[in-house]
């Protein structure tokens, strides 16, 4: 992971941004050796694409998932020290930050969340207490990007944001999944956890909107996840079905494999189609812009990408046969993402949140 750090992969998972600066005095350089000031958004979708095509889903999300979503919320809302302490101590690999919103009882409905901190008569700090659920990279991270409520009553203003560095109160257990261990999903149990008032991310009490802003980063870097696992998929199904021979010929020769091919890949290229414009748009927006203007249609962009995902997977399976669900040989990785692609759909907020955004 350090050695990550170290390449200036972590660095580019986040964005453009001043941290690319701040990485680029230290003596990281970039991928390819993109100067920081040239660096966009096209570029960390690539990053973000290539890693997919490692076709381990669990193992993608464990060497940066808890990164990619964790760390904006600190570098766009937290304040000048932890930007550069807790920063400089992720990007190069030395601490593992993950983001803990949801909850057992607040998933996409994020208001509803049960965590609560309660600040201590002097003002000099809070004590936390709750649970978080299913935290990508909990199991082994050392910082938790933590929403909880600080206000009375319900409802989205109360809610703020504060990092919690793991130590006494704080217990993390593994959570089984369908993909691998290796992306260290946790249940993570915070007990009269006492975090000083520095820790804050952004205002007291009206840290949703920091939650909500950070929700578009997180939602378009899923997306190019997803395309990269797609255009790996569709890749496996072509060199399959140019090299299988059945009923004497090319499985490809064949036109029901052609007609599940040219379907597979004109969903894959739109997909394609909204992720560059939509990138292109980040491109040239602010940060504050982007927020403004851009939550619905990266929303309609992850569930067009997930809502491919699933149907590129079934063709891709048809395609390949046995082999789309044997862990090894020609169609392992189709296995593999087949038993993860749905993740996707759910992780971020689910497909029916995106879709009435």
């Amino acid at each position: 992971y350090r050695k990550m750090g170290a390449a200036g992969i972590l660095a580019a998972r986040i964005g453009p941004g001043p941290h690319l600066a701040m990485m680029e005095r230290a003596g990281v350089r970039l991928p390819g050796g993109v100067p920081a000031a040239q660096f966009d958004f096209f570029h960390e979708m690539l990053v973000h694409q290539e890693t997919a095509r490692l076709g381990c889903p669990g193992f993608v999300d464990g060497i940066g998932a808890g990164l990619v979503i964790g760390l904006p919320p600190v570098m766009h809302f937290g304040p000048q020290w932890m930007k550069e302490e807790v920063g400089m101590k992720v990007l190069t690999g030395e601490k593992i930050i993950a983001l803990a919103i949801s909850e057992a009882y607040a998933g996409s409905d994020v208001k509803a969340l049960r965590t609560v901190a309660r600040r201590t008569p002097d003002g000099q700090s809070f004590v936390v207490s709750g649970m978080k659920k299913w935290i990508t990279n909990g199991t082994f991270a050392d910082y938790f990007v933590t929403a909880v409520r600080t206000g009375e009553g319900k409802g989205t203003k109360g809610i703020s944001l504060m990092l919690i560095e793991r130590g006494e109160g704080v217990d993390t257990k593994p959570i089984k999944t369908s993909y691998s261990p290796a992306a260290g999903t946790a249940y993570v149990e915070f007990d009269e956890v006492v975090v000083p008032a520095r820790n804050l991310i952004g205002p007291l009490d009206d840290g949703f909107k920091c939650i909500m802003a950070n929700f578009n980063h997180e939602r378009w870097m899923i997306a190019c996840i997803a395309q990269g696992y797609n255009r790996l998929v569709l890749s496996d199904a072509y060199k399959w079905a140019a090299q299988r021979s059945v009923f004497g010929k090319k499985l490809i020769e064949q036109p029901v494999i052609r007609n599940k091919l040219s379907h597979m890949t004109f969903e894959v290229e739109g997909v394609e189609n909204t992720l560059d414009h939509l990138t292109y748009q980040m491109n040239n927006m602010s940060y504050k812009e982007q927020t403004a203007k851009l939550a619905g249609p990266i929303a309609l962009l992850k569930l067009q990408t997930t809502r491919v995902a699933h149907r590129v997977q079934d063709d891709a399976v048809q395609i390949l046969g046995g082999r789309g669900i044997t862990r090894t040989g020609m169609g392992q990785n189709v296995e593999r993402i087949g038993r993860a692609y749905k993740f996707m759909a759910v992780y971020g907020g689910s497909e029916e949140i995106m879709s009435d955004l």
